[in-house]
């Protein structure tokens, strides 16, 4: 262990790979304040599930800014008014309970089990998609593309603007990288903005022609939803239809990603998969536990003072909660080190936990397992390339930029 502060460490993206030894350590002090001014860092699993249900903690943006967060902070760069992840109650409470209403029960119970087909499907072309090819990069060519169609389908996106809708995407993404961001060129820069105004014009545009020509799609019901909360602005739409583009997205990817990386780093749970698909759902689980797609949350604010293993945490505070380090925190699960999705409690914090939990779980849940199980299945003898893989700069959703598998051919 060097002598670099652990934020510092565990930031570094020389560390990407595996920082998991850093949490470890950074257990050792459960709240840690490494430097005047800096953020308190929380890594316990029952502290950060009880901060992530604290109303005391804060996640608007506008608090945020006030306790000057950093690069980290992930500040939306679409040029919208926040997204409901980013407000806090009575208004976060609001827009959720809108845009659940057409994504989930009471009013929509099937929405995402409805897509089961149409997921199917996807996967399958996609997989066939690799041809007579015996070496395939992962993301690009598979974890990548397939959330995009996803929630396009999902909104309404016309099938024949499926491949626009992916370029706006590209750019969009990688602004959400901070490093990316700290070392952009102007020509970067210029493309992501215009990708946000290009598609914030088509969005509007595809928002507007639901309004007067409604169809069985997510952008029709929040376009016109008028339930006891009232209805959408225009610009509240748009911001909760890229909130479900952009993060579902990145989420989704690195979630298949790490999950066949660490699949074919243990070849006998792979080969259970292989026999048993319905093996599924306890293997993306443990996999949100044992590899969470989004590592930690720095976007937390004290308005109240508040104390936590004794320590005091003052008003005005920036907190991190480091999700991944209580994920393997030995107080709560046994062995936590090992991958084992045989585990009768898997109770992580990978989605989050309290107000804030992931919206898009349900979907992320069902497009890693259709996706796992069939590559699984149809992969004859997969191998990596190269491990460890490259990573993306990102700190907090980390997973994994290339993920290149070589195979004997398809099933």
């Amino acid at each position: 262990m060097t002598h670099a502060p652990l934020l510092s460490q565990i930031t570094d993206y020389a560390n990407r790979a595996d920082p998991y030894p850093l949490y470890e350590e950074l257990r050792k002090t459960p709240v840690l304040q490494e430097e005047a001014g800096g953020p308190y860092v929380v890594s316990s699993y029952w502290d950060i599930e009880s901060l992530l249900h604290d109303p005391r903690i804060s996640s608007d943006a506008s608090n945020l800014t006030a306790a000057g967060d950093d690069e980290l902070s992930g500040t939306e760069q679409t040029g919208l008014p926040p997204s409901f992840i980013r407000l806090d109650p009575p208004e976060h409470d609001r827009l959720r309970r809108i845009a659940n209403s057409s994504f989930g029960p009471p009013h929509r119970p099937h929405r995402v089990d409805s897509l089961r087909g149409d997921l199917a499907r996807i996967v399958t072309d996609l997989i066939d998609g690799f041809g007579d090819a015996r070496e395939i990069d992962l993301v690009d060519q598979f974890a990548y593309p397939f959330p995009v169609t996803v929630i396009c389908r999902l909104l309404g996106v016309p099938r024949e603007d499926e491949p626009r809708f992916r370029a706006w995407v590209d750019p969009l993404v990688a602004s959400l990288d901070p490093d990316t961001r700290q070392g952009a060129s102007a020509e970067f820069k210029e493309s992501a903005q215009k990708a946000r105004m290009e598609l914030g014009m088509y969005l509007a545009g595809l928002v507007e022609q639901r309004t007067k020509e409604p169809q069985d799609d997510m952008l029709s019901d929040l376009v016109n939803s008028r339930g006891p909360d009232g209805a959408m602005t225009m610009m509240e739409v748009l911001s909760t239809a890229v909130l479900l583009l952009i993060a579902g997205h990145e989420t989704t990817v690195n979630l298949i990603t790490n999950g066949m990386l660490t699949l074919l780093r243990h070849p006998r749970i792979l080969e259970r998969l292989r026999d048993d698909p319905g093996l599924s759902v306890k293997v993306v689980e443990e996999l949100l536990r044992y590899e969470p797609p989004v590592q930690l949350v720095p976007q937390r604010t004290c308005i109240a003072d508040i104390e936590v293993r004794g320590v005091t945490i003052p008003k005005g505070s920036r907190i991190w909660l480091v999700l991944a380090a209580g994920n393997r925190d030995p107080e709560r699960f046994h062995d936590p080190d090992r991958f084992d999705p045989d585990r009768e409690d898997i109770q992580h914090l990978g989605f989050g936990s309290g107000i804030h939990s992931c919206f898009g779980a349900p979907l992320a849940r069902l497009e890693t397992q259709l996706a796992l199980s069939e590559l699984a299945r149809r992969l004859d003898n997969p191998r990596l390339v190269e491990d460890p893989p490259p990573y993306r700069p990102n700190a907090v959703l980390r997973g994994p930029r290339h993920l290149r598998i070589a195979f004997d051919g398809l099933r």
